[in-house]
């Protein structure tokens, strides 16, 4: 996965269509001096949509692409003919992608599953020609409705990938290094801290053919929440994950230690982290001889389930994917709903008027007599 190309993060700016006006006409034809009105309506504004796809695992196609505009509905015309409905706007997204409004921080929706559509933005409705307003008082109605008006926002869109395990450690704890041996995933490794810079995902084999998908994210730091190293903006990849790894160096001067800082910045960014499985992995263990081994076990914190590992020479991987089977199948950690955490909103000093000073501004309502929609759909 190329760094340049993960993009996880976009701020875009939409607008739906405004509805078609309706139609004041008459009806005219020869031997039919008085033919009655005959307006037709309006055209529906369109839609902006947002859809799933699987195929997707990057926002980086709207990175450049952040002004989302559908079509104006077509007015009405004579003969009761209807308006062309306005052309409805997809924005395709991977599985997994999280909307919020870009000026407050609303969460709007979230989309899990491949093809799931939801309408982000509603088209307005086209007005009603005059045919609809005769009366037996009032057989020659010269008005018409117009077309609702549109609407636009700024949307936030989050990529929160998809996975069962997720790895939490500082930097150089070994997860890169584990996610290559236990699946097919290629992460960069390298021995410097942050070598890890974007969420990484494998398939990790199980077995009688099953398997499980594993996550990877850059390293966490005491303080990321303050905004140190990274800062805390990948572990929104793990609010999905329903079994959280912990791993931690078997070489690290307190492991109790360095296991309660990560609590600690999950807990700062988002507490519902803190109610998920967790499991606790000693890495680089092939250091340690039985006799340190021993010693270790009598500092781990009793709260978590421990297990010590080496992804080098290969020791105690698979009783560790046992334990991540079992904790993923348990009927008491199943996720059913997620509280997202607000993003950061940046406040643009631009108003939305001059970011779209170049676009055309959209006709003036008749000033005849004005009607009021209902709250019907």
């Amino acid at each position: 996965m190329a760094e340049s190309n993960f993009v996880d993060y976009v701020k875009i700016f939409c607008r739906s269509g405004k509805g078609g006006a309706g139609s004041m006409h008459f009806h005219r034809e020869k031997y039919i001096p008085k033919g009655g009105p005959d307006g037709g309506d309006g055209g529906r504004g369109g839609h902006i949509i947002l859809k799933a796809n699987k195929n997707l695992w990057t926002l980086i196609h709207l990175k450049y692409a952040r002004h989302i505009f559908a079509g104006n509905g077509e007015n009405g015309s004579r003969s009761r003919s209807f308006g062309k409905n306005g052309e409805d706007k997809t924005i395709e997204v991977p599985v997994g992608t999280v909307a919020f409004d870009g000026d407050t921080g609303e969460y709007l929706c979230e989309l899990t599953e491949h093809g799931q559509e939801i309408i982000l933005l509603k088209g307005g409705r086209g007005g009603l020609g005059n045919w609809h307003f005769r009366t037996a008082t009032n057989q020659a109605p010269h008005y018409a409705q117009p077309g609702e008006p549109m609407q636009e926002r700024s949307i936030v869109l989050e990529l929160k990938v998809l996975a069962d395990v997720g790895l939490v450690g500082f930097p150089n704890a070994g997860k890169s290094t584990l996610l290559s041996v236990v699946s097919a995933a290629k992460p960069e490794i390298a021995n410097y801290p942050f070598t890890t810079l974007v969420p990484n995902l494998g398939i990790v084999a199980y077995r009688d053919n099953r398997s499980f998908c594993m996550a990877d994210i850059p390293g966490i730091i005491e303080g990321a929440h303050e905004g140190k190293g990274l800062g805390l903006r990948f572990l929104r990849h793990i609010e999905r994950n329903p079994v959280l790894l912990f791993m931690v160096p078997a070489d690290s001067d307190n492991i109790r230690r360095e296991y309660e800082i990560l609590l600690n910045e999950l807990a700062q960014f988002n507490p519902e982290l803190l109610d998920k499985k967790r499991i606790l992995a000693i890495s680089k263990s092939d250091m340690l001889d039985e006799e340190l081994t021993a010693e270790l076990k009598k500092e781990l914190p009793e709260a978590v389930k421990t297990i010590f590992i080496s992804s080098v020479a290969g020791t105690g991987l698979t009783e560790l994917k046992d334990l991540l089977w079992e904790a993923i199948n348990d009927e008491t950690n199943r996720i059913t709903t997620i509280t997202h955490r607000k993003p950061e909103i940046r406040i643009s000093e631009k108003t939305n008027d001059e970011r779209l000073d170049d676009e055309e501004e959209w006709d003036d309502e008749p000033e005849d007599e004005e009607f009021f929609w209902d709250n019907e759909e």
